[in-house]
């Protein structure tokens, strides 16, 4: 079992590579229905689990048999939050339902102090408000405003961010099922979301090499191995700082979209910088 502080490290792994889930996403051209993505994403996340079970010359059956909770855990925390979110982004506008969503990380921070044994500090409350500050100014700047013939998209929104906050609190209480096990939640949510691309897309294969790097560059990075990583951080490491650090993650994909040429820079990515940065800052230092 690893440190606290390698565990707390091992999780960060997600965030950095959540960050290049925008990049990736528009590699892919923006063409394949959000369902078959998710489907194909996640069903990659599978492979690769299955690849490490092949490696290590284990039989991924064992994994299968883990409490129902912990199913039920596990599967509505992939498959809920990203089935909400899509529905949500038909109901409202694309960045106000980012900036109810991105709530998570904030409730994670709060929501951590219901666990056993966790006691939730005021240094990892006021920095994750200052990243939810930094993070609303990133993702705000094209913002409309709220608008009251939106309220069912936004109460998904909000939906989204209790669901993703609860499933990585509620993971702590469930550590000990391994994260192989997350093997077997990605395959159950790339089989979901196959479903609901059959009733409601249409099937759009991706037409390029480009195309298909984003795609499998998708499921082995922000949906294979950070959900894996995640997994274990949530349930070993410091989650209030994880909690904090995971703002981080909209900074990073700016900063790629801009290395990338595909953004432009502005004083509101500076200023949400200084916020994002100084926020992790205040809810990593070493409190006595």
């Amino acid at each position: 079992m690893a440190s606290l502080h390698t565990a707390t490290l091992i999780g960060s792994v997600s965030i950095l590579l959540w960050g290049t889930l925008a990049l990736l996403t528009r590699m892919t051209g923006g063409v394949i229905p959000e369902f078959q993505l998710m489907s194909m994403t996640f069903g990659i996340a599978f492979l690769l689990m299955l690849a490490r079970w092949c490696w290590r010359k284990q039989s991924g059956f064992v994994f299968i048999r883990q409490p129902i909770a912990a199913w039920g855990l596990g599967v509505a925390g992939l498959f809920g939050y990203h089935f909400v979110y899509f529905k949500a982004m038909t109901l409202a506008p694309a960045v106000e339902v980012s900036l109810l969503a991105y709530l998570w990380p904030l409730l994670i921070v709060l929501f951590s102090a219901l666990l056993p044994g966790e006691k939730i500090r005021k240094p990892h409350v006021t920095g994750a408000i200052l990243a939810l500050f930094g993070c609303w100014i990133l993702v705000g700047q094209n913002a409309s405003g709220f608008q009251s013939q939106y309220v069912q998209g936004y109460l998904l929104a909000l939906l989204c961010a209790l669901i993703w906050s609860s499933y990585s609190v509620l993971s702590r209480l469930v550590k000990s099922v391994p994260t192989d096990a997350v093997g077997w939640f990605c395959a159950v949510t790339s089989v979901l979301a196959l479903i609901c691309h059959l009733i409601w897309e249409q099937t759009v294969w991706p037409q390029t090499l480009v195309q298909w790097v984003g795609v499998v560059g998708l499921g082995l990075g922000p949906v294979g191995i950070a959900f894996f990583t995640w997994d274990y951080g949530v349930k070993h490491g410091n989650i209030q700082l994880l909690g904090t650090l995971a703002y981080s993650a909209p900074l990073i994909s700016v900063v790629l979209l801009l290395m990338a040429g595909e953004a432009e820079p502005s004083s509101a990515i500076l200023y949400a910088s200084l916020a994002i940065v100084g926020g992790s800052f205040i809810a990593g230092r070493k409190w006595a």
